[in-house]
């Protein structure tokens, strides 16, 4: 009976040992194990066995990106204004061998590191050229950060200056300076409109009077033309009526022609065309001697009158 208890106890113990041996290893963990006390093998994502008593889990290691904020830090420019800066750091371990074993406590190795190397560079550049920039030294930190901590299974994927506090007296001063550049834009950007609002108008007032020039030049050759029209038309006209009474003179001896009219009545026309030239300004008139008995009588009747 004692025997069977024994060997119950026994397996009992084993399957123990063999469920506590079984270990799963979740997403994004990685476990170094270590046999003897010395580094065996490193578990990636899955089900595991490990040796009882013989192995054991060394390091439990996240291999999600993290972040960690460091406190500020003491720097002083090279023109000698001390400020307060601190870093934010963006890491992932890449090798959890590497991790467990390259170095004690990687986070204060990287917060010391971070403060070494931001001492380092703000020491190379004045106050205004570190204000202006956070970039650059966001990216110098990160690649000798990334270079340093390459050996500790640790990769450097982002470093950002998060806040960077000047003394307060520098603080106002180059708040005051900001304040005086601003009015000085200010006054700038309302001179140049005034400037612009001058050129406008002065190149308004030139267009105006171009287009004032041009339209009495339209004008006066609108009007020369009329004109021009208007003589043309009344020389035509005249030109017509003249012709018309050719015509009609033509039509008229030619019709008195045909009629082959009488003595008397010829001299009666002759004696109207004399008329006509004793109303004029003539001084001196010759009378054919078949009309001086007929001008003779005109006279008298003139006379009579």
């Amino acid at each position: 009976m004692g025997v069977v208890i024994a060997v119950v106890a026994v397996v009992i113990i084993l399957l123990i040992l063999i469920i506590s041996g079984v270990k799963v290893v979740p997403q994004a963990k990685a476990y170094v194990i270590e046999r003897f006390g010395a580094y065996h093998s490193t578990w990636q994502t899955g089900m595991h066995f490990r040796l009882p008593i013989i192995e054991k889990v060394a390091k439990v290691v996240s291999l999600k990106e993290q972040v960690v904020d460091f406190a500020p830090q003491p720097v002083i420019t090279k023109d000698n204004v001390t400020m307060q800066i601190d870093t934010v750091v963006f890491y992932q371990i890449t090798d959890a061998k590497l991790y467990a074993y390259g170095v004690e406590s990687p986070i204060m190795a990287i917060e010391n590191l971070t403060a070494t190397t931001l001492r380092n560079i703000i020491g190379e550049m004045e106050l205004d050229h570190t204000l202006t920039s956070r970039d650059t030294i966001n990216a110098k930190i990160r690649s000798i950060l990334d270079e340093a901590t390459d050996p500790w299974g640790i990769k450097i994927n982002r470093v950002e200056l998060k806040n960077i506090k000047p003394p307060a007296e520098i603080q106002d001063a180059m708040e005051k300076q900001m304040k005086a550049e601003r009015q000085r834009r200010e006054a700038i950007l309302r001179a140049e409109g005034e400037k612009a609002s001058s050129i406008l108008v002065a190149e308004g007032k030139k267009e105006s009077q171009i287009l004032e020039a041009e339209a009495e030049k339209q004008a006066q050759i609108l009007r020369a033309e009329a004109e021009k029209e208007a003589e043309i038309l009344k020389a035509e006209a005249q030109k017509e009526a003249i012709l018309r009474i050719n015509e009609a003179q033509a039509e008229s001896i030619r019709l008195i022609n045909e009629a082959k009219p009488e003595d008397a009545y010829l001299t009666l026309k002759k004696l109207e065309a004399l008329v006509k030239v004793g109303d004029g300004q003539s001084t001196k008139i010759v009378i054919p001697s078949e009309l001086q008995g007929i001008v003779g009588l005109v006279n008298t009747i003139k006379e009579a009158k």
